[in-house]
């Protein structure tokens, strides 16, 4: 009998879980179609369980018509977005994570107080582009420790520093290390700021990999934070997959391994983890625990733009 551990906690964070209802909510009040600019969240089944609803996805606002109800997604946009969608009158849902939003106030503070920021994060990913796009005036973007070597910054200058919001204490510390060697007029975030979620689930992770022969992950590829999960594992000695679903479980795998241990991404639905699971134990018999670890109960409110949206629908009705 093979033991399946699953991570406590593991998949939707709150930010996932408001972004989803908001594009669920928009949908119910308005009706087909609502666009989304961007993956909602980074999960081929979220996207395609709202584009079956009618949600549709487009990189652009030049790709939504005129009057359209717009959503943003989790990940956050530039000023110069925004500013489009004021300019061309569209109703906007915004989904911005509030943790995403609350950097973008961070780095705005520093950069008015003075300061040269430097944003560690991914380049490409889309919240640091939003995040760039989010703060007046020059922002370095740093990966890793050669990166702040790298900087066309004085050493005397006075620096502060943000984080991409999927990446984890752990995952940021020997760059915030390196700023700080370089730098000596430097602030940034405490560690009460990093996001709860991403921090969270990496340490449950650890915790498993202390008592498993083998890790799989729910996510999607694109992922920071599920791929981050898998990364882990691999770092710990474990073989480790990130698993879009029940589907790509490969048999090989189970052979010979007593102990599995289960998780999910911030954006990946706990069905998909219950699919994984049927998916094992259709090729080998298993019982299944869960691990000790942190409850979470953190809930964001939707923006009061749903119910404008609402009230618009009830004045159309009665004219």
């Amino acid at each position: 009998m093979v033991k399946l551990v699953l991570a406590q906690p593991r998949g939707f964070c709150a930010g996932v879980i408001r972004a989803i209802e908001i594009v669920d909510n928009a949908l119910n009040r308005v009706g087909a179609p609502v666009y989304v600019r961007h993956e909602i969240v980074h999960n081929r089944h979220v996207v395609d369980t709202l584009r079956a609803k009618g949600a549709v996805f487009v990189e652009e606002l030049s790709d939504v018509p005129d009057g359209a109800v717009t959503v943003f997604s989790a990940h956050g946009v530039a000023r110069a977005v925004e500013k489009e969608a004021r300019d061309r009158g569209l109703p906007v849902l915004d989904a911005t994570c509030p943790l995403v939003s609350k950097v973008h106030i961070q780095g705005r503070r520093y950069v008015a107080a003075g300061r040269t920021l430097v944003l560690i994060g991914h380049a490409g990913h889309p919240e640091v582009e939003g995040t760039l796009g989010q703060i007046d005036g020059t922002v370095h973007l740093v990966g890793s420790a050669e990166d702040v070597a790298a900087l066309d910054i004085a050493d005397d200058s006075p620096v502060a520093y943000v984080t991409q919001t999927t990446l984890s204490v752990d995952d940021t510390r020997s760059v915030i290390d390196a700023l700080k060697a370089r730098f000596a007029d430097i602030t940034g975030p405490g560690t009460a700021d990093i996001c709860y979620a991403t921090q969270n689930r990496q340490t449950a992770v650890r915790d498993l990999c202390r008592v498993v022969d083998m890790l799989l992950v729910v996510g999607s590829a694109n992922s920071s934070n599920s791929n981050r999960l898998r990364e882990i594992g691999v770092e710990l000695g474990l073989p480790s997959h990130l698993v879009a679903d029940g589907d790509a479980i490969d048999p090989a795998w189970l052979e010979g391994v007593e102990r599995i241990g289960l998780t999910a991404g911030a954006s990946a639905p706990e069905d998909l983890v219950q699919g994984v699971i049927a998916a094992i134990r259709g090729h080998v018999p298993i019982t299944v625990e869960t691990l000790d670890g942190i409850e979470e109960d953190l809930h964001f409110r939707l923006p009061p733009a749903l119910d404008r949206l609402a009230r618009r629908d009830v004045v159309a009705e009665e004219a």
